[in-house]
């Protein structure tokens, strides 16, 4: 990745309240989380761009001789700047601990939030089991869900995004 594209992506989400961002062009792909964790926090927290990974993207610009943004970065910067945009009218409910996540109460019943659905404050969104204690995670505020982050069953780290809810 060319040094000045990530200085750029740093300084677009220098004033927003974005605290993570994964970009994928081509074979390039980065993952960003900004600030502090609000505890200790997964292996996976951060994760800083070596110095032989920039030294490969741009070599491998270079060896194309073509310009330093093509047509498919310049659509994956637009794609990121939507995601930001999109991050700043949402918000994200993140797993408060180490897990297994659940969709429903029971594997016959219907998931407890979908696509779509409108949840109140206080209402069930999943069950995050833990330590064989299944806990039941509630909404912190009212929304709309615009994105379901996690698959039913599998395992979730704290702070993990669940959901992905548009304010209503």
């Amino acid at each position: 990745m060319d040094v000045d594209k990530l200085k750029a992506i740093l300084a677009a989400l220098e004033d927003t309240d974005v605290t993570q961002l994964t970009w994928v062009s081509g074979t390039e792909r980065i993952s960003l989380r900004l600030g502090h964790p609000p505890a200790p926090a997964p292996a996976m927290a951060h994760v800083p761009i070596s110095q032989p990974a920039q030294a490969s993207a741009q070599g491998h610009s270079a060896a194309q001789g073509g310009p330093a943004q093509t047509p498919a970065a310049a659509s994956a910067a637009a794609a990121a700047a939507a995601k930001v945009e999109r991050d700043k009218k949402t918000f994200t409910v993140t797993s408060p601990f180490v897990g297994t996540f659940y969709r429903a109460a029971s594997p016959e019943a219907p998931p407890l939030v979908d696509l779509g659905t409108v949840v109140k404050k206080g209402q069930v969104l999943c069950i995050v089991e833990a330590m064989k204690l299944m806990n039941e995670i509630e909404a912190d505020q009212a929304g709309r869900c615009v994105e379901v982050l996690a698959q039913n069953a599998s395992p979730v780290e704290y702070g993990e995004a669940l959901f992905r809810f548009e304010p209503v």
